[in-house]
């Protein structure tokens, strides 16, 4: 199967997806990845959750201007409707992707 671009996985139609925007070496990220596996679980096939290696993929973080990591950036159709910079709560972050699940 052809590797997906950035545009095409964003674009899920119909579903939100949550962008995490991380490093192996980051700290914050380690603490994120559990919560946003609780999200999912609580979400599972109404919402899908990208990670995005900012080591590997410069120019995709540098697109959205991802200066801090964790960043995590919520794309509904195709465009970033929440963001936000460092260690999400699970309840909060569940709250910001409500409004879009289907």
């Amino acid at each position: 199967m052809p590797k997906k671009s950035f545009s095409e996985l964003i674009n899920s139609p119909g579903m939100p997806v949550l962008v995490d925007f991380y490093a192996d070496w980051c700290g914050p990220c380690k603490t994120m990845a559990p919560i946003l596996e609780q999200v999912a679980a609580q979400h599972q096939g109404k919402l899908k959750i990208i990670k995005v290696d900012v080591d590997r993929n410069p120019a995709t973080a540098q697109q959205f201007r991802v200066q801090g990591i964790p960043t995590l950036i919520l794309f509904y159709k195709g465009q970033p409707v929440w963001r936000q910079s460092g260690v999400v709560p699970a309840p909060q972050l569940a709250q910001a992707v409500q409004p879009f699940l289907g």
